[in-house]
C-alpha cells in the first residue's frame, strides 16, 4: 500500500490518521506541491490533488473516497456503518467536512499559513459556523455520528478543526470540541501532524 502525500495537507493527514488507527502498513510517498501538476502525477490522479492511495494495484483518490475504501476493506462497521440511519449520520458529517470545514477552517488556514488568495474574513465566518455546529453536536456526547465509538466522520473532521488556530480561529470558546480533539488523540494508533496542539 502506498500513500501519495503532502505533509502540510489536512486532507492527507486524514488518511495517515486512518491508516494509523487501523494499524495498516504502508509506504509514504511524500510530494511537493509542484509535483501534483506533473504529467506523471496526473496519470495517477487526473485531478492533480493529494491524497492518492495505491492498494493492490488499484488507485483511489480523494480523501473521503479513501476513508470509505479503507473502512469497508479493512475495518468493521464501527467505522462506516451499514445500517441506513447510522450510515446517513456519518455521511452528514462527511458533508460538513467537505463544505463548512473545507471552505471555512481549511481555507482560513491556507490564507494565513500559505498566503492563498481566499477572503479570510469570509472563510473565518464560515469556519466559526462549522465550529458552532460541531460544539452543539458534541455537547454531552463523545463522537460526531455515533454515541459509543468513533467513525470516519470523526477522522474526516478532525485535522482542519485541530488546525483551526493556524487560520486565526482559536478554539478556546469550544470546550466540547477541545474535549473531542483530546479523545481522538488518545485513540490507539493516533498519528499527529505539525501544527496540531495536544488536547
Amino acid at each position: 500500500m502506498r500513500l501519495y502525500d503532502l505533509d502540510v495537507s489536512g486532507n492527507c493527514h486524514k488518511i495517515r490518521l486512518m491508516l494509523g488507527l487501523l494499524s495498516l502498513d504502508y509506504t509514504l510517498h511524500s510530494l511537493q506541491r509542484e509535483d501534483t501538476v506533473s504529467e506523471s502525477f496526473r496519470a495517477i490522479n487526473p485531478r492533480g490533488q493529494v491524497p492518492v492511495l495505491e492498494d493492490a494495484g488499484e488507485i483511489v483518490w480523494d480523501s473521503m473516497a479513501i476513508l470509505v475504501y479503507l473502512a469497508r476493506r479493512y475495518a468493521g462497521p464501527q467505522w462506516l456503518p451499514e445500517e441506513p440511519l447510522a450510515l446517513a449520520r456519518v455521511m452528514q458529517w462527511l458533508a460538513v467536512s467537505e463544505n463548512e470545514i473545507l471552505y471555512g477552517l481549511a481555507r482560513a488556514r491556507a490564507v494565513v499559513k500559505m498566503g492563498r488568495p481566499f477572503n479570510l474574513e469570509e472563510c473565518q465566518q464560515m469556519g466559526r459556523q462549522a465550529l458552532t455546529v460541531m460544539e452543539a453536536q458534541l455537547a454531552g456526547r463523545d463522537w460526531l455520528a455515533s454515541e459509543g465509538h468513533p467513525t470516519i466522520a470523526d477522522v474526516a473532521c478532525y485535522p482542519y478543526v485541530a488546525l483551526a488556530p493556524e487560520g486565526d480561529l482559536p478554539l478556546g470558546a469550544y470546550p466540547a470540541i477541545r474535549a473531542w480533539l483530546g479523545r481522538v488523540q488518545r485513540l490507539p494508533g493516533y498519528v499527529g501532524m505539525a501544527g496540531i496542539a495536544d488536547y
